[in-house]
């Protein structure tokens, strides 16, 4: 009569589950390693036409300027 084969099919799983922890774990370092985003590279713009774009629109600082000029003749 041969023995049980409980106790290698326990052992086999056992070795199985302690694999993928540590391949969970190793990738959880490798993405936590390589996922440096900093903020600039996160925020977007919207442009005057409703497009997303990632570069800061230049226009806006053209508008605040005849913004002011407009306001510094009214008040003459």
């Amino acid at each position: 009569m041969g023995r049980s084969q409980n106790s290698f099919i326990k052992k086999l799983k056992a070795d199985k589950k302690k694999k993928k922890k540590a391949e969970k774990f190793q990738k959880k370092l490798e993405k936590k390693n390589t996922s440096s985003d900093s903020m600039e590279e996160m925020i977007a713009y919207v442009d005057e036409f409703g497009n997303i774009t990632s570069e800061e629109p230049e226009e806006l600082d053209k508008k605040d300027s005849k913004e002011d000029k407009l306001n510094n003749t009214n008040k003459q």
